[in-house]
């Protein structure tokens, strides 16, 4: 995804504001990578920042990091760690098994004081069970093995969102959409919109999905919904959109924001069918705007984004904006 595509809207990137607390663990996968691991803490070191690695951080029990009260414990420890962001190793599979043991007020205490918890893939599952059950904001941004101990240099845009984070900085992010034709009667296919002060929720689309029907779903009105996949083909995520179709979700909100998908591969039975398609079909069924290529998913240019927080959108031609102000 080329950089051109986002104009990222980062204030004050670049200066440095001391030293933050980073707390590294592992909630869901295991790590088969221990020398990515091992950059992405040297690379937060040459940062500046203080890294402390959970206990069982690299723990292994079948592809899990560890089984279950291993895990549970791990999320347990980084929202008594005292730290300043509590950021997972990866993502994977794992979490939706230990939302009925999280300590969601633990977590939401630690939260007030000023815990940031960030995380990406399946780690959705545990910031919507923390915002269903307490209204706790959480972060939607990188892993540290697959974002920031990549062999080379992380993306400059995913460096600048997190130095944003912590030093307080975020404010918004912005991005340019894809080039769409116009809808059948001419007008363009997301009209120009201002929607002020809306929560803004959302992540991975199959692990979002996984947990309707349950209490760890929140139930959001008038919000903006922001989704992202990898390894889905189109019509698997048609489909999981049909599953948020008909379980009402969709048109309670006040915009459905597309985040990437990718690592896919159309076939000739498709004849046609790909992810526009999918797209079109979605602007049929719903009265809210779709809006394409938000820089967030399984791709090195991700945005952070505060899940649970009143945000503003603004969309201007091609140009659409997610604003905050100091959420943190």
């Amino acid at each position: 995804m080329p950089h051109d595509q986002h104009d990222h809207d980062h204030a004050a990137c670049g200066h440095h504001h001391g030293s933050r607390h980073i707390y590294i663990y592992s909630p869901s996968g295991a790590v088969r990578d221990k020398a990515a691991f091992r950059r992405g803490v040297a690379r937060l070191q040459a940062l500046g920042h203080q890294v402390e690695v959970d206990p069982d951080a690299l723990a292994s029990h079948t592809r899990f990091a560890g089984d279950d009260a291993t895990r549970l414990a791990a999320i347990h420890r980084a929202a008594a760690s005292g730290a300043d962001v509590a950021l997972i190793s990866r993502g994977g599979y794992g979490l939706t098994r230990l939302l009925p043991g999280i300590a969601y007020k633990q977590l939401a205490k630690a939260v007030d004081k000023g815990l940031r918890l960030v995380g990406v893939s399946d780690f959705t599952a545990l910031q919507l069970a923390l915002l269903a059950k307490t209204g706790a904001t959480s972060w939607a941004g990188p892993a540290l093995v697959g974002d920031l101990g990549v062999a080379g240099e992380p993306d400059e845009i995913m460096l600048a969102c997190l130095d944003d984070l912590l030093t307080g900085h975020g404010e918004g992010a912005g991005w340019r959409m894809h080039r769409e034709k116009p809808l059948p009667d001419g007008k363009p296919a997301v009209r120009d919109i201002y929607v002020k002060q809306a929560p803004l929720w959302g992540g991975n689309l199959a692990v979002l999905c996984s947990l309707v029907g349950t209490p760890y779903l929140p139930q959001i009105e008038g919000g903006i919904l922001f989704l992202e996949d990898v390894g889905e083909h189109p019509y698997r995520i048609e489909r999981l959109l049909t599953q948020l179709l008909h379980a009402g979700v969709l048109k309670r909100q006040k915009a459905i924001v597309l985040g990437q998908f990718n690592e896919y591969t159309l076939t000739a039975h498709d004849k046609g069918f790909k992810l526009q398609s999918v797209v079109d079909w979605l602007r049929t069924q719903i009265n809210a705007p779709v809006l394409t290529n938000l820089p967030f998913g399984h791709v090195p240019t991700k945005v952070l984004l505060p899940v649970g927080a009143q945000v503003s959108l603004s969309v201007e031609g091609r140009d659409a904006l997610i604003y905050w102000g100091h959420a943190h």
